[in-house]
């Protein structure tokens, strides 16, 4: 798909926990690690303590590195919380990223497809 195509040219980020994007654990899938050149920001990195989203500018700051060098696309396990830095970007006022939809669980079942890991 676009992703595989795109690799070395897409933004990629990774909203599962660290351990699952260097691939030292993963209960879902049967294939451990990330796609090669993304950046992993955990979604529970967008919240505050109290488990709301930290404020507006903290968000913009803690992002801007990731988003100074364009559109970024989104994923994680299964699509579900790479909604979230979907979501923490536009409470940002960062705009323009997208989802994949198939994240990891797509990525990981076709072996031709490349993996990395650390």
């Amino acid at each position: 798909g676009a992703v595989n195509a795109g690799l070395g040219r897409l933004r990629l980020v990774d909203a599962r926990a660290p351990e699952r994007f260097r691939g030292d654990a993963e209960p879902l899938d049967r294939v451990a690690g990330h796609v090669p050149g993304a950046a992993n920001r955990f979604f529970k990195d967008n919240l505050a303590p109290d488990g709301r989203f930290k404020a507006a500018e903290t968000l913009r700051a803690e992002w801007a590195a990731l988003a100074a060098g364009g559109p970024l696309v989104h994923y994680c396990g299964s699509g579900v919380t790479a909604c979230q830095n979907l979501l923490a970007m536009t409470v940002a006022g960062l705009h323009g990223a997208k989802l994949y939809p198939g994240s990891w669980s797509e990525w990981s079942a076709d072996s031709t497809r490349p993996v990395a890991r650390g």
